[in-house]
């Protein structure tokens, strides 16, 4: 399968392309910067440099796929506004395709904070209720998947939880700042947080790429049901020196960090039937309980950059 990939080199990216190369699909990667596109050129990917709030830089060649995926995100003020950009310029790439008769698939990626807090569990058909950091994903998510109905393009959306694995994520700055001595946890740490190991993640997306009938959102957790407590108590148990934990109050951490601090601050427990139904089975169901190994590749993946 020809699969054009946006943000190859992003954390979630990279790891989705290992798993499509691993499958032995033929994969073009926009990448941003020449050196980037040298790295990632060396595992035998096709890569063009352009950015992907500029459609002229990639659709030419996003036309001769038939998988479109968007994993890109700039964390900037611009973000919501590329990340329009590209689905509107894949969604025309998509109706595109099928005019001509071509088969044509978007997986565009999203996050579980557009459910907000779920303390009682919610699966892929759960009402939305976003936390304010990802509003904006509401509508894109509901544009994508109402415009490619119309046009015969197979839509998917992937809401990953928080991601763990190598030195990246949130779990990768745990423990960057448990090396450091200090982790800040915003609020009392009781909530829970969805994850799920940037591996299965992967997995997931090299399954949806090949399921023909895989359309609509699918979750992606490990259904851990961790609290940041628990998570951040077994990551200071196992480094060298033990860090200090210092609590943030919400409201001091909305001053600091704005509305982000809502989503690290959100008690979620997330479910994944749809993509179990595709065969779909985490490896990894604690980061509690895999911090050696998780402690492991992160030195390792500090050492190779």
């Amino acid at each position: 399968m020809r699969i054009f990939l946006t943000g190859a080199t992003g954390y979630v990216g990279a790891a989705a392309l290992g798993a499509f190369v691993r499958h032995g699909h033929e994969v073009t990667a926009l990448v941003r910067h020449p050196g980037k596109a040298e790295r990632v050129t060396s595992t035998g990917v096709t890569t063009i440099v352009g950015d992907a709030a500029n459609p002229d830089s990639y659709v030419s060649v996003a036309r001769t796929c038939e998988l479109l995926v968007h994993t890109a995100f700039d964390r900037s003020a611009r973000g919501p506004l590329m990340d329009g950009a590209a689905v509107a310029a894949l969604l025309d790439v998509g109706r595109e395709r099928r005019r001509e008769g071509l088969p044509a698939s978007i997986i565009y990626t999203s996050n579980t904070w557009v459910l907000g807090d779920q303390p009682d569990g919610a699966a892929e058909d759960a009402a939305l209720r976003p936390t304010p950091f990802v509003v904006w994903r509401l509508a894109q998510e509901q544009a994508l998947l109402s415009d490619a109905r119309a046009a015969g393009v197979r839509a998917v959306i992937v809401r990953p939880g928080i991601v763990y694995g190598g030195a990246e994520g949130l779990v990768g700055e745990l423990l960057k700042n448990a090396a450091n001595g200090l982790i800040r946890v915003v609020g009392d740490g009781t909530n829970r947080w969805p994850c799920v190991y940037d591996r299965d993640l992967a997995d997931l997306y090299a399954r949806l790429a090949v399921h023909p009938d895989a359309e609509g959102v699918f979750h992606a957790t490990d259904h851990g049901d961790e609290r940041v407590l628990d998570i951040v108590d077994a990551i200071a148990r196992h480094t060298r020196l033990r860090p200090e934990v210092r609590h943030v109050p919400l409201p001091e951490a909305r001053a600091k960090l704005g509305p982000y601090a809502d989503a690290l601050a959100l008690d979620q427990v997330v479910r994944s039937p749809r993509a179990l139904a595709l065969g779909w089975t985490p490896t990894l169901h604690s980061i509690a309980g895999s911090v050696v190994r998780l402690l492991e590749e992160f030195r390792t993946s500090r050492e190779a950059a």
